[in-house]
């Protein structure tokens, strides 16, 4: 060793590094790796995605074959700097060497190619696996045996190496994951990724529209009353029932009633009957994920929410689930909330019947949702009796006036945004 030049020496040192560096690069890099991106790269068949992908699935043997390579050159590159330094200092060299080497492996060894490989993962794992899956072929007996005697000692511990943590995402996992896609999703669709995630928190009851919204044909009425309403309804879709709406028969499509009408040289209101469709029936409680499924399974678009006793609690639609992901889709005058009137001074007069859940979507608020559905059910919650007329409370960061009471509700109230922050007290 003592012929060999000092400068093929430090030449290999400097080699020994550069592996060490690759080995210690390569760990962190396929560690790092984005394993829905990788899978995503194996099924459009990208080669080195599938070279990675498939060390990855014994994670015990690869981390194995980069700790025996990364260990071994270090061992010998600190041989070799033991050697190189004895040969400058002499038998002093030998306390130097590790002064001078640990800096040197821990700076461009460690610490630089880990943070790379941390920072892209990709741009290192990928090339890497072309040198990885050869070497772990060849050094498959050394890694296998220490991995048997390392994983023996685990065992011993009562640690199951056959059981892998779920690595599926959650719920809010997932969520977290749409939020910080940033510019790769854009915001609208964000949106409506975040708002099927949320359809099982929601339920019909919250998106129905109330019974006493609901608009239909009681066959009790005079033949000339069911004329003048079939002719100026704004409804494509009619309740048909018998004296009270919870005798329901069933529902009236405004277009084959146009048909009959002229058919018919007079008009009998039996005549609905036949031409009615059966009602569909929802349970409260449904979450809108279930209903939307089960309005896919029976082909249906209008469903009547009907509680434990099977009084008729309001309707709901397969438009309104779908605004829930999407949001509004449609200039029909009709579907807004005409309930809500804003004011010069920036306040609102909403009618009491008005949903939480329409103010919140029209206005951009943030009243409770939890809870009543109604204007009139919130301000009863809160203030837990019935209120007079000009009796003012704060819900949330929201002012709210009773302008209207009537029939022991709440008819109409004036809300305005407060300035100030929520968690201060009203002004008296």
């Amino acid at each position: 060793m003592d012929d060999i030049p000092l400068y093929i020496l430090f030449s290999t040192l400097a080699v020994l590094i550069l592996m060490s560096a690759f080995f210690s690069s390569s760990e962190t890099g396929m560690m790092a790796l984005n394993r829905y991106r990788l899978q995503h790269l194996v099924k459009n068949k990208q080669y080195s995605a599938i070279l990675t992908n498939a060390l990855l699935q014994k994670p015990d043997r690869l981390i194995g074959l980069i700790l025996i390579g990364n260990n071994l050159v270090n061992f010998l590159a600190v041989s070799l700097a033991t050697m190189i330094a004895v040969r400058i200092y002499g038998d002093i060299g030998i306390a130097i060497a590790p002064f001078i080497l640990t800096p040197v492996i821990l700076i461009f060894a460690e610490i630089a190619p880990k943070t790379f490989a941390a920072v892209k993962p990709e741009r290192v794992a990928f090339p890497a696996a072309y040198i990885l899956t050869p070497l772990l072929k060849i050094g498959y007996p050394l890694v296998w045996a220490f991995n048997k005697i390392s994983n023996g000692f685990i065992s011993l511990f009562g640690i199951d190496l056959e059981e892998r943590g779920d690595s599926s995402l959650s719920r809010e996992e997932l969520r977290t994951v749409v939020r910080e896609a940033g510019s790769l999703i854009p915001r609208r669709h964000q949106r409506m990724l975040l708002s099927i995630l949320d359809l099982e928190k929601e339920s019909v009851d919250g998106i129905m529209v109330p019974r006493h919204d609901l608009v239909g044909i009681n066959l009790d009425d005079p033949p000339d009353e069911i004329i003048a309403q079939l002719t100026n309804c704004q409804h494509t879709r009619l309740l048909l029932y018998r004296g009270s709406i919870d005798k329901i028969i069933g529902m009236l499509h405004v277009r084959h009633v146009l048909s009959l009408l002229r058919e018919k040289a007079e008009f009998n209101p039996e005549d609905l009957v036949k031409i009615a469709t059966e009602p569909y029936f929802v349970p409260e409680g449904t979450p809108l994920h279930t209903q939307l499924l089960n309005f896919q399974r029976q082909k249906k678009r209008i469903g009547l929410v009907v509680d434990e006793y099977g009084v008729i609690l309001g309707l709901v639609t397969l438009e309104g689930i779908l605004e829930e992901i999407v949001g509004e889709f449609t200039t029909d005058i009709q579907t807004f909330d005409l309930d809500i009137h804003p004011q010069e001074d920036g306040s609102c007069i909403i009618d009491g019947t008005a949903s939480i859940r329409d103010i919140n979507r029209q206005l951009n608020w943030h009243l409770p949702v939890k809870g009543p559905k109604t204007l009139n059910g919130l301000i009863l919650e809160r203030l837990e009796s019935i209120p007079e007329t000009g009796i003012s409370l704060r819900i949330d960061n929201y002012a709210v006036e009773i302008t209207q009471v009537a029939d022991n509700a709440v008819k109409t109230a004036r809300i305005s945004v407060l300035q100030n922050k929520p968690g201060k007290s009203p002004h008296p």
